[in-house]
């Protein structure tokens, strides 16, 4: 479907009164939608494949992972989702087996 008939479809469907919503919201969702969404999945994948998988290095800077308290679950060091790849302690990187 060309860029014309969907402005007629939609134009038509402004026009008339609501009997072809829903055929409306049906033409849009597969002319629209689901190829949007097609595209924005190959731009994840694409930026996933050029991304670099290597840790950056560690910072320690004050003003990051301040723990005035423990946490309440585990050593009270690592957060609920702690990933230990992503995600620094106060004083580093896990060690990694990657």
């Amino acid at each position: 479907m060309s860029v014309s008939a969907v402005r007629r479809v939609l134009a038509a469907a402004s026009h008339s009164s609501h009997d072809g919503g829903a055929r409306t919201w049906k033409i849009l969702t597969f002319v629209l939608a689901l190829p949007g969404v097609a595209v924005c999945m190959a731009n994840a994948y694409m930026k996933m494949q050029a991304h670099s998988h290597e840790q950056p290095d560690f910072v320690p800077y004050e003003h990051l992972r301040i723990r005035t308290k423990k946490f309440p679950w585990g050593d009270g060091n690592h957060s609920l989702f702690h990933n230990a790849h992503t995600n620094a302690l106060p004083d580093g990187y896990e060690s990694s087996h990657h």
